[in-house]
C-alpha cells in the first residue's frame, strides 16, 4: 500500500511539473474571451473554444484594453498552478486580437530584415534642431491627433508654425500617401522637423507604419523625423527608423517646442537681477563720479580763463593783420585799375586815335584795306563809314 502524502506536497509536485516543462512556457493560445472581471490592476477572464476553456490572469494593466467580452484573441504566456487554492491558471504576458498572429510575424520579419540592413543604426540618427520655427506634421486632417499637436505646441510656444500634410493613416494606400508626404516635406526648405503621427489602434490599424516603403522613406529623408504613432506601449517599424520616438503625438509636440512661459519667467528673473546689480553699482559709484565731475568743472573753469586771455590776444592780432591785408589789397587794386585804364581802347580813342574795321575784322595795316569796300572808322563818340579809292604803302 502506497504511503499517503500531504496536500501541500501533492500541490508542489504539480507546480514543479508545470514549472519544469519548457514546452509550456511562452506559448500562444487562441480563443474567445468571456467572464471578464477586474481586481485592482489585475484582470481575470476565461478563454474558450468549442469544447474547452481555461482560466487566465493578466497582471499588466496596459494589456487590459484588448480583453473584451466575446473578442477572439491570441494570448501569450505560461500555465501557473496556485498551490494555496489548488487552481491552475494561465498567466499572460501579451495579448493581441486573433488574426494578428500572421501580421505580428510579418512585423518581426520586417524588423529583422531592416535591422540587418542598418536602418536602425544610431549612427544614422539625425540631431533634432535646438531652435525649431516650423513643424511639418503628417497625419489625418480629421483626427484628434492634429488638434492635440496644435494645442500643445501653440500653448507652449505661440510663435510656432504647424504645417499639415494630410494623409490616410490606415487602410489601402496609406503607406503610399505617408511615403510621398515624407518626400514632399524633405524637399520643402521651410520645414525644420517632421512629425509622423496617428492615434492608437490594433496592429492591423497601425500596419501602414510597419511597411518597408514608409521605413525607407523615413531612412532616406534628410530632415529629422519624429515618430508619434499610437500609444506609449505601441511600437511600429517607423519608431526604430526615425530619429526620435515620442510615446504619443502630444508628447512629440511637447518635445519639439520650448516652453515660452518658462523662458519669460527666467528672463524676468534675469532682468530683476540685472536691475538690482545696476542699482547697487550706481549707488556705489555715484560719489566717485560726483568727485570726478567737480574736479573736471574746476579744471574746465581754469582752462576757460586761460584760453579766454589767449583768445583775446589772438583776436587783436587777427584784426590788425586783417586791416593791413585789406589796405594792401586796396592799394594793389588801385594800381591794377590804373594799368587797365591805360590799356582800355576807349581811353586810346579819347586821345585822338580811331579803330578801323572792314568786313567785320579790325584793320591795322594799310596793305590789308580792300579798295572800294566799306570801311568803318570808330571814334570815341561814334563811327563813320567810308569807301577807300586808293592806298599808299610805305
Amino acid at each position: 500500500m502506497l504511503e499517503a502524502i500531504s496536500v501541500t506536497r501533492y500541490s508542489n509536485y504539480i507546480k514543479q511539473i508545470f514549472d519544469a516543462e519548457e514546452l509550456l512556457h511562452n506559448i500562444k493560445i487562441v480563443g474567445e474571451v468571456f467572464g471578464v472581471s477586474f481586481s485592482r490592476q489585475v484582470t481575470y477572464f476565461s478563454l474558450k473554444d468549442e469544447a474547452s476553456s481555461i482560466s487566465c490572469v493578466c497582471f499588466y494593466p496596459q494589456l487590459s484594453r484588448f480583453i473584451k467580452e466575446g473578442e477572439s484573441v491570441i494570448i501569450t504566456g505560461s500555465p501557473n498552478y496556485y498551490t494555496k487554492g489548488g487552481k491552475l491558471s494561465f498567466n499572460i504576458v501579451n495579448i493581441e486580437p486573433a488574426g494578428q498572429g500572421l501580421l505580428y510575424q510579418k512585423f518581426i520579419e520586417m524588423k529583422e530584415k531592416l535591422e540587418k540592413e542598418g536602418l536602425f543604426d544610431i549612427s544614422h540618427k539625425k540631431k533634432i534642431p535646438s531652435e525649431i520655427k516650423r513643424i511639418g506634421v503628417i497625419t489625418s486632417k480629421d483626427g484628434a491627433v492634429i488638434r492635440d499637436i496644435i494645442n500643445v505646441a501653440t500653448r507652449r510656444n505661440p510663435a510656432i508654425d504647424i504645417v499639415l500634410y494630410p494623409t490616410k493613416v490606415q487602410g489601402n494606400g496609406a503607406e503610399d500617401e505617408i511615403s510621398l508626404a515624407i518626400q514632399k516635406f524633405d524637399d520643402y526648405k521651410g520645414i525644420d522637423v517632421i512629425v509622423v503621427a496617428r492615434g492608437g489602434g490594433s496592429l492591423d490599424d497601425l500596419w501602414a507604419f510597419n511597411t518597408e516603403k514608409v521605413a525607407r522613406a523615413t531612412y532616406n529623408c534628410n530632415k529629422p523625423i519624429v515618430s508619434a504613432v499610437g500609444h506609449e506601449t505601441d511600437y511600429t517599424i517607423i519608431d526604430f527608423v526615425s530619429d526620435l520616438r515620442a510615446p504619443t503625438p502630444s508628447a512629440a509636440a511637447e518635445l519639439l517646442t520650448e516652453n515660452m512661459s518658462e523662458k519669460r519667467a527666467d528672463l524676468r528673473k534675469k532682468v530683476e537681477r540685472l536691475q538690482s546689480l545696476s542699482s547697487y553699482y550706481y549707488t556705489q559709484k555715484k560719489s566717485e563720479i560726483s568727485g570726478y565731475i567737480n574736479n573736471l568743472m574746476g579744471f574746465s573753469n581754469n582752462l576757460v580763463k586761460y584760453n579766454r586771455v589767449k583768445l583775446d590776444k589772438l583776436s587783436m592780432d587777427f584784426e590788425r593783420k586783417a586791416e593791413n591785408a585789406v589796405n594792401n589789397s586796396l592799394y594793389e587794386i588801385g594800381l591794377l585799375e590804373n594799368s587797365l585804364q591805360k590799356l582800355s581802347p576807349f581811353d586810346i580813342l579819347k586821345r585822338g586815335y580811331a579803330k578801323i574795321e572792314q568786313n567785320g575784322k579790325v584793320v591795322d595795316k594799310a596793305n590789308d584795306v580792300v579798295i572800294s569796300s566799306d570801311v568803318i572808322i570808330n571814334f570815341q563818340d561814334g563811327k563813320v563809314v567810308a569807301k577807300p579809292t586808293k592806298k599808299e604803302i610805305k
